[in-house]
């Protein structure tokens, strides 16, 4: 063959190559640092900075941690363990504050022996709310989330257990009116369903019950709302404002978009001044305000005027959350429900709802989040949160001085509280999204 004809022919490898391993610089942990912390130089400029600022934090705050003191009996005596063991001019905590006053910062001044009692309260919230939060339980454990507040109730306050029982019985009449009396006259079966309750519930339900009590005494020993404190006083308030304040919330933000101009107007005008005043100002209204506008010689419990206060503002911005959702459906899913032949109610319930909730989600937790955090704020009207509790304990001549260690603990109990809410948002929103892929 001549020189032209063999450069005309193309190379053909008649091998293959052995497989190479990547590039040190293109795999594993390496790749991640190179890409993520110094993939510039200002990310690796903050990426020094960042590390000299964790090293500076750990580096002053992780012996203080570490060196804690768990057992003494007042500061003073923590000081003395911190000379002996590590020296005078060491760093560390005095935790036995939280070993030795615990009990106060969770049950406040609730009766020692009683103790089981918020705790057996909040394990039958768990289960009480299990299958709203979690569709793969029965549907007939929610017989059991109805019923679950008259439990809680009667655990964390006693008294007889005929209140309760006899409350419960004003709810079973709103519904057997909504039952057999809406289907004949909606507007005549609504209006009865929230009347007759109320004045069952203020004209009947005490006599009634003060009757059954004389003849069957049957109940826990009563414990006044003065001595609930700590975080059993949060959660308490955080939980009933957080399961009222939503459907409430939901009510307002469907009048606002009411056609009828004095239902709007009246769920405008009422969330706009719960929403342009200060939650303070109205725990100061409960607390100090609300007792000149009832009757002389009413005692209305502070803790339940709390909760309903700490509702209607909680309420309020809710209405806006969901309202907002509302307004995030195209106009078409409202005509769905019109050429359906669904009414208001039905259309509402079946289609509007369902998606509006879906977006409000994390608007929705949010406020529950800040609700939850917020009911610190009640240390101001003399109620004693855990906030206020760690005033009282500072103020003890055992524990005068100390500081840190009390806030950490608080802190730490609102994050775990908070943290679950936020986590539990998440998880929903993941659901939703796959089940509507």
């Amino acid at each position: 063959m001549s020189d032209t004809h063999a450069q005309t022919v193309p190379y053909v490898r008649d091998t293959m190559l052995p497989q190479q391993t990547p590039p040190v610089t293109e795999v594993g942990a390496i790749r991640w640092v190179r890409e993520n912390l110094f993939s510039s130089p200002m990310n690796a400029i903050l990426t020094i900075l960042s590390l000299f600022v964790i090293y500076w934090v750990v580096s002053h705050l992780g012996p203080w941690l570490v060196n804690g003191i768990w057992v003494a009996d007042s500061l003073t005596e923590c000081r003395e363990i911190r000379n002996a063991t590590l020296g005078e001019d060491a760093s560390a905590a005095c935790f036995a504050v939280i070993t030795e006053r615990w009990q106060q910062l969770m049950f406040g001044f609730y009766p020692n022996d009683a103790y089981w009692r918020p705790v057996l309260a909040l394990l039958v919230f768990f289960v009480g709310i299990a299958p709203v939060l979690f569709d793969t339980l029965p549907r007939k454990l929610l017989i059991g989330t109805l019923v679950t507040p008259f439990i809680m109730y009667m655990l964390l306050w006693g008294g007889s257990i005929w209140g309760p029982l006899v409350v419960g019985l004003g709810f079973g009449l709103g519904f057997a009116i909504i039952k057999y009396v809406s289907p004949v006259n909606s507007l005549l079966g609504t209006i009865g369903a929230i009347i007759l309750p109320i004045f069952f519930w203020l004209y009947a339900a005490g006599p009634i019950s003060s009757g059954i009590t004389s003849v069957l005494p049957i109940g826990l020993e009563f414990i006044p709302s003065k001595d609930f404190g700590g975080f059993t006083l949060s959660v308490i308030i955080g939980i009933a404002a957080i399961l009222l304040s939503l459907p409430l919330g939901i009510l307002l933000a469907l009048a606002r978009q009411s056609d009828l101009p004095i239902i709007k107007w009246s769920a405008v005008v009422f969330i706009e001044v719960i929403r342009g005043v200060p939650l303070i100002v109205w725990l100061f209204t409960a607390s100090l305000l609300l007792n000149y506008f009832l009757p002389p010689g009413t005692n209305f419990d502070l803790m339940l005027r709390v909760i309903i206060m700490v509702t209607l503002f909680s309420a309020a911005y809710i209405a806006e959350v969901v309202r907002g959702g509302l307004a995030a459906l195209p106009k078409g899913q409202y005509e769905g429900g019109d050429s359906l032949g669904l009414n208001y109610w039905q259309s509402m319930q079946l289609i509007i709802l369902p998606q509006a909730l879906k977006i409000s989600i994390p608007g929705i937790v949010n406020t529950f989040i800040g609700l939850f955090k917020d009911t610190t704020l009640v240390v101001f009207i003399g109620l004693f949160d855990p906030i206020g509790l760690a005033g009282a304990i500072r103020a003890s001549t055992e524990w005068n001085g100390i500081y840190w260690e009390l806030f950490l603990f608080i802190g730490v109990m609102f994050f775990i509280f908070c943290f679950s809410m936020g986590r539990y948002s998440l998880y929903l929103e993941k659901k939703l999204q796959r089940e509507h892929r």
